[in-house]
């Protein structure tokens, strides 16, 4: 069993303890496990790599953080046993309570992070950056990016982190002084934290995702019932010791009641976002106006423009609630209203979220292939009011049949490709019937291009194609953005245009 003078300082440590005593194991070599390792060899800790793939990126990675002064093992078989003498174990994102090393550290009493929970301890108690964090089922990299973006326009130094794909340790490495991080969390990333006390933080929605990996008991919290409320749990874990804001989505209740139950820090706020007129305490729309009755001095009678609707792009509700989630993170920080709406003028998102290919012949074809569960598809199809939808690939173990419900009205037709098109097909059968609908069995990437052709055969004037899917990619696709590609590529070919400006 664990224990002794190495663990008995681990639970509280800081930048300052004495990491030389401790031997660490990093899971994984992707990006936050090989930022990881370097950041416990800044620390001055012992460091032992394991990742099974021994891929040429993983062996270049090796080889430096071998110079640097860490062990690295990799090769099939190199995460099955946990060393005898580890004092911590940190793991990359998604490991499941399954993997070995995470059931053998466990049973062991070796403490468990992430590698988000060892930037937070690397920071204190003298290095703190506040942070603003975002967590959500659907939205969080496009508001953590407008939050960047109203921090930036503010003058302030910051960087987007975390799930958006940059690690929060390497900006804690970095020689920039930043005044401030936006933060993207996943619930994998939360799963494995234990110590954020966060400036202010905000929880978009909920709605299922990731059951799959959520199935395994051992990954819930001892209340958890089922995979559904511990992954809910672990989005809940953001709220806690806030110093400043909790914000939340008046339009879920779930978000409310993370709120509710959260022990924050005295003083903290519950501010709400709403596409409604905002009560006292919220962030709102007010004809075409983005308002704050939150962060302003005179909001029992008043409200503060702080940009229009026309800011948002691509304009879509959703989109309109994650600017408002941004907005109220980033007024809680003092950020002024100029600030919010020039953040959103300048604002360049990503491909792959609800992005306009091409218009021919009176039909849009869009691009929202980062919609990668139901409630993300719903959240497409609500903006739009005539629609072919192409869908399919990985359901992670979620349902369709209230999305189906909602918006079937709207659906001239369906294209079904992926592993679980059958998941699709029959919540259509069941509360849809008289849409019509093409299943693509190929399982292979040309099965695109089959689709986007079947789509345009019941397209009409004044429709739009959307490529929502409901699903991950990874059945056919090496990701999300391979499958936009693929899907852009197949449109382009058929419409004949090449790009849309």
């Amino acid at each position: 069993m664990a224990g002794g003078p190495v663990t008995d300082w681990l639970a509280q440590a800081t930048r300052l303890s004495p990491w030389g005593q401790a031997q660490v194991v990093v899971a994984g070599l992707a990006a936050s496990g090989y930022a990881a390792a370097d950041g416990l060899l800044e620390l001055g800790a012992n460091v032992l790599v394991l990742d099974d793939a021994d891929t040429p990126a993983n062996a270049e990675k090796a080889t430096i953080l071998e110079v640097l002064g860490a062990q690295v093992r990799l090769g099939p078989g190199s995460t099955a046993v946990l060393p005898p003498q580890t004092d911590l174990l940190i793991v990359s994102p998604g490991w499941t309570p399954r993997a070995p090393l995470i059931a053998q550290a466990r049973r062991r009493g070796v403490p468990v992070w992430g590698e988000v929970e060892l930037a937070w301890r690397m920071m204190q108690p003298d290095r703190v950056v506040p942070w603003l964090a975002v967590t959500g089922t659907n939205g969080k990299t496009t508001t953590v990016n407008m939050l960047e973006s109203m921090l930036t326009a503010a003058g302030l130094t910051t960087s987007a982190v975390g799930n958006v794909g940059r690690p929060i340790v390497e900006a804690i490495l970095d020689e920039v002084s930043y005044d401030v991080l936006a933060v993207e969390l996943s619930s994998f990333q939360l799963h494995a934290t234990n110590s954020l006390s966060l400036h202010s933080a905000a929880v978009l929605n909920l709605q299922p995702d990731h059951l799959e990996w959520y199935a395994d008991p051992a990954s819930w919290e001892s209340r958890a019932p089922d995979a559904m409320t511990a992954y809910a749990a672990d989005k809940a874990r953001i709220f806690e010791r806030v110093t400043h804001s909790c914000v939340y989505n008046v339009a879920d209740d779930a978000t409310l009641h993370m709120v509710e139950d959260a022990e924050v820090t005295e003083g903290a706020r519950a501010i709400g976002f709403t596409l409604g007129t905002p009560t006292i305490g919220q962030l709102g729309v007010v004809d075409d106006l983005i308002v704050d009755r939150a962060f302003i001095a005179q909001r029992r009678d008043s409200a503060l423009e702080l940009a229009k609707l026309s800011d948002v792009r691509p304009f879509a509700p959703h989109n309109v609630e994650n600017a408002l989630a941004a907005a109220a993170l980033a007024r809680s920080f003092g950020v002024p209203a100029t600030a919010v709406r020039d953040g959103l003028r300048t604002l360049e998102l990503g491909d792959h979220r609800i992005q306009t290919i091409a218009e021919h012949d009176g039909i849009r074809w869009v691009d929202d292939s980062k919609a990668t569960n139901p409630h993300a598809a719903a959240s497409s199809l609500r903006a739009f009011d005539s629609i072919v939808w192409i869908a399919g690939g990985q359901a992670k173990g979620t349902s369709f049949d209230e999305l189906v419900q909602r918006y079937g009205d709207k659906l001239r037709a369906a294209v079904l490709l992926g592993v679980d098109r059958g998941v699709i097909a029959d919540a259509l059968a069941r509360h849809a019937p008289q849409i019509p609908v093409t299943v693509i069995d190929s399982t292979d990437t040309g099965a695109m291009t089959q689709a986007v052709a079947a789509a345009h055969a019941f397209a009409r004037p004044g429709d739009v194609v959307l490529m929502a899917p409901g699903c991950a990619s990874k059945d056919m696709f090496t990701g999300y953005d391979a499958r936009g590609a693929a899907f852009a590529e197949a449109v382009r070919a058929i419409t004949g245009v090449e790009e849309k400006g």
